[in-house]
């Protein structure tokens, strides 16, 4: 049981493409962490608004809801390395804005903002590309373990870098910080360079267009356990998603303003756990009712949350919320890859990357318009009891996602 449990490093032993990447990407993704954190602190001291801290989100809306599948029908067409190089360049160019910016006398509030735009329509054209090739650099056997790896490096970036990004900022500056941000992506983007040419198989007459992309919509809605998947997902994430509350709640419930950082932190903490101990989902066959079972254990999870009188429950609950999410990322991530063919992984990549980005926004502001209406605890509680009632619909709605058996696969 133990042995199941232990995390599956084998592509990291396996494949020396993948470990390169891997590890390029640990250091990238908690330098993008550390400069998100410095870009909203250094917006916040140039204006003390934090509607002028919010827009940054808003500036990465755009990009992300439309470029990612933009990207994703010039994933289907054009070598992915070529792809990822390009989006490795774009966020380094991001980075020298804020650079130059934070090294100026007279800083001013604009180049952020245009860092922001450059960074997210850089990372959202490439991440179809960057998605997409994990299966032709490890075997069929090391798809879910490869998942859970990468799943690993983003929970653990999203606890270590803010950490970080408070220690850079308050001992050696903005500017020292945003060049560590940058830097990382020069590992990347050499990682990238190293990997071989990275053609998609079966689209070489085919060209990214209109049609291409509605193609890609298409095959999507038409495959039953993706588009179940992707509503399971979407379900939990718009009633499930209390993010938006826990100012409040951290205020009024738990009687103290520094219970907030904790709360934001909980969820990574467990998706990271979780992650760490992730083992036994490699030997998952039936994942589209483990998907459907941690969904609604996240809405368990959250409901339960919203009748926590002590922090150290509140934050419990929302670790087992957020281990719970992992799981369903990690199978969700790996049933996408092996249900569609190479010529449209990155098309149909690029649309569940859409929906994963804007269904927390639309969560947050479901949880806030309810407690505007009712109460906090109310918005919470209904939300995550919505959640779990829907998960047991969708599973009735869509029997295929509940019947799906993950064939053996082969050792490469």
């Amino acid at each position: 049981m133990l042995r199941k449990l232990a995390l599956d490093w084998s592509p990291l032993r396996t494949s020396p493409s993948f470990r390169r990447l891997w590890l390029a990407q640990t250091a990238s993704f908690i330098g993008s962490e550390i400069g998100y954190v410095a870009l909203t602190y250094q917006v916040y001291q140039l204006t003390g608004s934090t509607l002028a801290v919010g827009l940054l989100s808003l500036a990465q809306l755009v990009p992300l809801l439309t470029l990612t599948i933009v990207g994703g029908a010039f994933a289907d067409v054009f070598d992915r390395r070529r792809l990822m190089l390009i989006q490795q360049s774009g966020m380094i160019l991001g980075g020298v804005i804020v650079v130059t910016n934070a090294a100026l006398a007279h800083t001013q509030v604009w180049p952020c903002y245009a860092s922001m735009v450059v960074d997210a329509c850089a990372f959202s054209f490439g991440i179809g590309a960057q998605n997409a090739l994990i299966p032709r650099i490890v075997g069929d056997d090391q798809l879910v373990a490869a998942n859970n790896l990468n799943n690993l490096i983003g929970t653990f970036a999203s606890v270590a870098g803010p950490a970080l990004a408070g220690v850079l900022i308050t001992q050696a500056g903005l500017v020292t910080a945003y060049a560590l941000d940058t830097a990382t992506f020069f590992a990347t983007l050499i990682a990238v360079w190293l990997l071989p040419p990275l053609v998609p198989q079966g689209g070489e007459d085919a060209r990214p267009s209109l049609r291409s992309i509605i193609d890609g919509f298409h095959f999507a809605w038409n495959n039953k356990v993706i588009l179940g998947f992707m509503l399971v997902d979407t379900n939990a994430m718009i009633f499930g998603m209390p993010i938006a509350l826990f100012p409040a709640i951290a205020v009024h419930h738990f009687g103290h303003a520094s219970y907030l950082g904790y709360l934001f932190a909980a969820t990574a903490l467990g998706a990271l756990v979780a992650s760490a101990l992730g083992g036994w989902v490699n030997h998952v066959r039936r994942q589209g009712l483990v998907v459907i079972i941690s969904a609604a254990l996240w809405g368990a999870a959250i409901a339960a949350f919203g009748f926590a009188t002590q922090i150290w429950l509140a934050l419990l609950l929302l670790a087992i919320a957020g281990g719970a999410d992992l799981v369903s990322a990690v199978l969700r991530g790996t049933m996408l890859l092996e249900l569609t063919p190479d010529a449209y992984r990155g098309r149909v990549i690029g649309i569940e990357f859409a929906q994963v980005t804007s269904s927390p926004a639309l969560g947050n502001l479901e949880a806030g318009a309810v407690a505007s209406l009712t109460s906090v605890r109310t918005a919470v509680v209904s939300g995550g009891l919505l959640c779990v009632a829907g998960s047991v619909v969708l599973a009735a709605l869509f029997p295929a996602l509940i019947k799906y058996r993950r064939e053996q696969p082969t050792a490469a």
